[in-house]
């Protein structure tokens, strides 16, 4: 009996000890991982958990905290997605929607503006244009800094009504009721100018953008284009394994892009001798990003295009999405990338060959564009 007494006793010491010193390296090890600032942030949240008395949603701090953490960061490339901003996002990439059919802006203080109109789509079939306002969203105001919300207010569930403000550019206002469908948003759109001018507008760099790159400007060829003109205007970028894919297809043998990661190491990408062998020119304005921007300046430092356009804001880094376990998500810079020659963009952006801003009336910048391949 004093035996199984003594045991019992180790038994009662070892067990707590056992606990204190997994404990001990548990915190070693999470403090090795993220260090005292990354203990500080979770011993926050149990501390919230356990001693906080109001009411609150544990999501809407933790969404709260990490996108504190992310501007912290002092890039403005990167950014944090609550999981419904996240959903959103990853559908927006495939090129497929639910939404009324329009493309817009944030240049105007006082709305969104329509730059582009999605054919059959619910917008197009209310009559809406290219170059009108969306004032306000079921009767929510755009203008001001509101207008950063007009593109989530717009979008919704399939079937459902949404109740647009507009203002033409002749100042008339209407009010337009469309009802929300799933939409196949093309990517790319393309027709045959005078002069047989190819004229190809891509829209992103997302899903099957390249691809349909690659078949329009395949037709053009066929239907005797002597020169292409690219529309890379109000384009935010996407994908680089598209990026590459266009440029392989257009550029001959050679370096085209490289990435380079945090530790230094370096990828480059070639492309195969094929191209197409055509005067080109690009189309660009502030709004025209990363993918888009690379575009350009590979083709101009190829020597096969010229740049048209406002200066661009030089975006020269990568973001890679990382999921994160409760459903969001984090987009942060994790790579810089560079011209086949080893170029970069940031703080410059693109160099353009002739610099025209719009003046409302016709499209001067395509005028521009066209002059240049014609001399």
């Amino acid at each position: 009996m004093r035996k199984k007494r003594f045991s019992l006793l180790h038994l009662v010491i070892l067990v707590p000890v056992t606990a204190v010193l997994t404990a001990g390296i548990l915190l070693g090890v999470l403090y090795a991982l993220v260090g005292k600032e990354g203990l500080s942030l979770l011993e926050g949240l149990y501390l919230v958990n356990s001693r906080f008395v109001g009411e609150y949603d544990e999501t809407q701090v933790v969404d709260s905290a990490l996108s504190g953490m992310v501007d912290g960061l002092g890039d403005r490339w990167s950014y944090y997605l609550t999981q419904e901003e996240y959903e959103d996002q990853n559908q927006r990439r495939t090129n497929k929607y639910v939404g009324v059919g329009v493309t817009v802006d944030y240049g105007s203080e006082e709305g969104l503006r329509v730059v582009a109109v999605t054919a059959d789509g619910p917008a197009e079939k209310a009559g809406i244009q290219a170059g009108e306002l969306i004032t306000a969203v079921d009767g929510f105001s755009l203008a001001g800094e509101a207008r950063y919300e007009g593109a989530e207010r717009i979008q919704g569930e399939e079937g459902t009504v949404v109740s647009l403000e507009m203002r033409s550019a002749d100042g008339q206002t209407r009010t337009v009721e469309l009802t929300r469908t799933s939409l196949d948003s093309d990517p790319v759109t393309a027709e045959m100018l005078e002069g047989n001018i190819g004229y190809v507008a891509l829209a992103n760099f997302y899903d099957n953008s390249a691809e349909r790159l690659e078949e329009e400007v395949t037709r053009l060829q066929e239907e005797g284009a002597v020169a292409l003109v690219f529309d890379m205007r109000n384009n935010g970028g996407g994908y680089l394994s598209e990026l590459t894919d266009m440029l392989d297809f257009l550029l001959p043998e050679g370096p085209i892009f490289i990435t380079r990661d945090r530790a230094g190491n370096e990828k480059v990408t070639e492309s195969d001798e094929q191209c197409v062998d055509l005067p080109m020119a690009v189309l660009v304005n502030a709004n025209t990003y990363s993918a888009a921007e690379f575009f350009a300046a590979e083709l101009q430092e190829r020597g096969v295009a010229v740049i048209v356009g406002e200066p661009t804001s030089g975006k020269g880094y990568s973001q890679q999405t990382f999921a994160l376990p409760h459903g969001g998500a984090m987009a942060i810079s994790t790579s810089a990338y560079f011209t086949g020659s080893g170029t970069s963009l940031i703080g410059t952006g693109l160099t353009l060959d002739r610099e025209v801003s719009l003046t409302g009336e016709g499209d001067a910048q395509l005028e521009a564009a066209l002059e240049l391949l014609k001399q």
